[in-house]
C-alpha cells in the first residue's frame, strides 16, 4: 500500500461526526484504523439507516461515508475481560482516539494516564465540545452549540436578529481537522522523545482559531463584528449577484481587479476616480453592489463567468451540491470516489483532499459490518487461538 501512515495503528472509540471525520482522514492516509463498538454497534451506525432515500442496504450515509478503510471490532469495555482485551490492543497500537463526554475516559479507564501505563508510546486524542478540563468542561455541545458558542454564528446571516449557522456543521468537522493535525504533531514529536502524549482537542477552541483576523478586528476596535449576509467587512465587491439565470460570487479583493472588472461590466458610474482604491469603494459600496447587479441581470451566470475568468476575477457559480460534484475540476482531483457497502453495492461520497506527489495512493474500503474483523484482530493481531476467542465470546466481552 503506497499510503503516508502505513504503520500506523488506531483504536478509533468515536461516534457521530467530529471523531468519526478524524478518523476517517487518517484511513485515508493509511493508518490501520480499528473501529471499536460496543457490542450493540456504536449509535451512528443507526442514523438515516433505514431511510429510503439516504441509505444503503441498511447503512445510513453517516456511517458508509465516515467509516470507508475502517475494520471493525466489538468489545465490551464495561466488562472486566473486555477491557483486558481492549489493554492488550494498546499494548499494539499507537493512538486511541474518542470523542466521549469529557469526563467519560477517565471513568471508563480510557484516559491518557491509565493507557500510557500500558503502553507509554500511545498517543491518545479526545475532541469534545469544551476540552477535557476547566469550569466549563463537561457543558455537552454538538455541532451547532460549539458553532454558537464560538462567536462564529453571530456573524453568520443577514442582521443580528437571525443568526444562521454554516450550511455544514463546521463545528464538528473543525474539531475533526484539528485533532487529525494534533494527531499527527504527537506523532512526529513521538519519533524524538519515544513517548506518547494526550491531544486535548475541544470543537469550541477550534471555532474561536477560525475566527482569526475577525478575533483580532474585535480587539483592535473593541467592537463586536457583526452579520452582513454575504459581504466582506473589507472588499467590495465581494458578495452574491443575481444573474438572468441564476447566482455567482465575485470577490474584488484588491484594486487591480477593480480595474478588470471595469473593463469587463459596462457601468460608467464605475469611472469616478473615488472608486479605485478600496476605502472609496467600501464608503459607496451599496450603490456598487446595487449598480453591479443591475448589469449582471441582464445576461446568464454562464456569460458572466466566462468574461471574469478571462480577466482573472475571482468569481464562481454558487454551485448546489449536485453541480459541485460534478464539477470537472472537482472530479480531476478525484474527489467524489465509490463508497461501498460490504455486500458489494456501491454509491459516491467525497474523497480524499489531501494530496500528496510520491506517497499518493488513494483506495476506500466499504465502512465495516459490526464486529466484522473481531476474529481477525483478536487472532492475527493478539495471537489468541480459536477456542479462546468462543470463551470470550460466550463472556460476552466480544462480539
Amino acid at each position: 500500500m503506497n499510503k503516508p501512515l502505513v504503520g500506523v495503528r488506531i483504536l478509533d472509540l468515536t461516534h457521530m461526526l467530529a471523531g468519526p471525520y478524524a478518523g476517517m482522514i487518517l484511513a485515508d492516509l493509511g493508518a490501520e484504523t480499528i473501529k471499536v463498538e460496543p457490542l450493540a454497534g456504536e449509535g451512528t451506525r443507526q442514523l438515516l439507516a433505514t431511510d429510503p432515500e439516504n441509505s444503503l442496504n441498511g447503512m445510513g450515509a453517516y456511517y458508509l461515508t465516515l467509516n470507508r478503510n475502517k475494520k471493525s471490532v466489538a468489545i465490551d469495555l464495561k466488562s472486566e475481560s473486555g477491557m483486558a482485551v481492549f489493554s492488550r490492543l494498546v499494548e499494539a497500537s499507537d493512538i486511541v482516539l474518542s470523542n466521549f463526554a469529557a469526563e467519560v475516559p477517565q471513568r471508563l479507564g480510557l484516559d491518557f494516564e491509565t493507557l500510557s501505563q500500558v503502553n507509554p508510546r500511545i498517543i491518545t486524542c479526545t475532541v469534545t465540545g469544551y476540552g477535557s478540563e476547566g469550569p466549563g468542561a463537561n457543558r455537552p455541545a454538538f455541532d451547532q452549540v460549539a458553532q454558537a458558542s464560538g462567536g462564529g454564528m453571530s456573524i453568520t446571516g443577514s442582521d443580528w436578529e437571525h443568526p444562521v449557522r454554516a450550511g455544514i456543521p463546521i463545528g464538528d468537522l473543525g474539531g475533526g481537522m484539528f485533532g487529525v493535525m494534533g494527531i499527527l504533531a504527537a506523532l512526529y514529536e513521538r519519533e524524538r522523545s519515544g513517548l506518547g502524549q494526550h491531544v486535548d482537542i475541544a470543537m469550541v477552541d477550534c471555532q474561536i482559531s477560525m475566527l482569526n483576523y475577525m478575533a483580532t478586528m474585535h480587539s483592535l476596535s473593541g467592537k463586536d463584528p457583526y452579520p452582513i449576509g454575504n459581504a466582506h467587512f473589507v472588499h467590495v465587491p465581494y458578495d452574491t449577484f443575481r444573474c438572468a439565470d441564476g447566482v455567482i460570487v465575485i470577490a474584488v479583493i484588491t484594486d487591480s481587479f477593480w480595474q478588470h472588472l471595469k473593463s469587463v461590466v459596462d457601468c460608467p458610474a464605475f469611472d469616478n476616480p473615488l472608486y479605485d482604491t478600496q476605502p472609496g469603494r467600501w464608503q459607496d459600496r451599496a450603490l456598487i453592489n446595487r449598480w453591479l447587479n443591475d448589469v449582471l441581470e441582464r445576461q446568464s451566470c454562464a456569460h458572466w463567468l466566462e468574461k471574469l475568468e478571462k480577466h482573472r476575477i475571482p468569481c464562481s457559480a454558487v454551485n448546489s451540491i449536485s453541480q459541485a460534484l460534478s464539477d470537472p475540476q472537482v472530479l480531476h482531483r478525484n474527489m467524489v470516489v465509490d463508497l461501498r457497502h460490504p455486500d458489494g453495492s456501491s454509491t459516491r461520497g467525497p474523497g480524499n483532499p489531501i494530496k500528496l506527489s510520491r506517497t499518493k495512493e488513494e483506495s476506500f474500503s466499504p465502512a465495516p459490518l459490526l464486529g466484522a474483523n473481531t476474529d481477525s484482530v483478536m487472532s492475527e493481531l493478539l495471537g489468541l487461538t480459536a477456542t479462546e476467542i468462543k470463551v470470550l465470546k460466550a463472556q460476552g466481552a466480544i462480539g
